[in-house]
């Protein structure tokens, strides 16, 4: 019997990404973008055969990339947490909540019995969960979407992690608890002195809870900048085109059609040569299909990868 390998893919390539303490950053775009697979470089997560092939992930000057996978789960969850996107598909439903909460105590820190308990007590009641001592006992299909968003929160901070990563965090949730997920994820940023990754497609809750923006599209970074001027001002036809997509947006009447952005985030097999969104780009010329642009600094912290924009164009 015989395989034949098929081509390689790069989902992502040359994404560039710093955060200091405390700090929040969004990362943004549309699906298929490459947010997600970023995440999960960070965490050593890459389901094979995708793997990381070039570049430095490190985490106060200690490269991750370079780590065993013995040594990476030590880093997961106690250095470096994780909100995935789907509490139902994150959370074992055969356990119960605080088995899944003490097990992510317990996988770094030997403690006693009681101690784990009292803490994972605490925990629930950090993040919010109305009678924590009995929610203890429940299982996930018994909790509610936003409750079990919390749970998913307080196993991702339990160790205290110096980076808490929160993929799409508020999907399926309503507004309102969106807004309280979203103010716990500050809460515990400010009071634990976490750096935030967000990522989301959702321009408006990155516009309300990070400080900071990095746009990607096809793999790349477009655009970086902090959030208010890069959502009063933003450089990147891409990045253009995501904003005037808004409900609320400049130049849209109410009643009237939102801009659509034509065509769709290319599969990673067929990204065009140059510019990935010269094809769907209104401002795009000759000069974009040679060669992919490079990011560079338009303004102090500000950050674009556009041959026009970088011309003054």
């Amino acid at each position: 019997m015989s395989f034949h390998a098929g081509p390689e893919l790069s989902a992502v390539r040359g994404v560039s990404l710093s955060i200091g303490t405390g700090e929040s950053l969004g990362l943004l775009g549309e699906s298929g973008s490459g947010k997600t697979a970023t995440a999960l470089a960070i965490l050593g997560l890459i389901p094979p055969p995708g793997r990381v092939v070039a570049g430095s992930i490190a985490l106060e000057g200690r490269e991750l990339a370079a780590l065993s996978p013995t040594q990476m789960r030590e880093i997961r969850g106690r250095e470096i947490g994780m909100v995935f996107q789907e509490p139902m598909s994150t959370l074992n439903p055969v356990f119960t909540v605080g088995y899944q909460v003490a097990e992510a105590l317990t996988a770094h820190f030997d403690l006693p019995r009681g101690e784990v308990r009292t803490r994972c007590i605490a925990l629930l009641r950090e993040v919010g969960i109305p009678d924590p001592a009995s929610r203890l006992n429940a299982y996930p299909s018994e909790l509610s979407g936003g409750l079990r968003q919390r749970v998913m929160i307080a196993i991702a901070a339990a160790c205290r992690p110096k980076l808490l990563i929160a993929d799409e965090p508020t999907t399926a949730l309503d507004v309102t608890i969106q807004a309280q997920v979203m103010a716990l994820l500050r809460r515990l940023r400010e009071q634990l002195g976490m750096a935030l990754l967000l990522i989301t497609h959702d321009l408006g809750l990155a516009a309300q809870n990070v400080e900071r923006v990095a746009v990607m599209y096809a793999g790349h970074v477009v655009e970086e900048g902090k959030t208010r001027d890069l959502f009063t001002r933003p450089l990147h036809p891409y990045t253009r085109g995501l904003l005037a997509s808004m409900p609320g947006s400049a130049g849209v009447v109410r009643g009237g059609e939102l801009h659509v952005i034509p065509g769709a985030v290319p599969h990673p097999l067929r990204v065009p040569a140059g510019c990935p969104f010269r094809t769907r780009c209104a401002m795009a010329v000759d000069l974009c299909a040679p060669e992919l642009p490079r990011l560079e600094e338009k303004e102090p912290g500000r950050s674009v990868r556009c041959v026009r924009v970088a011309a003054g164009a």
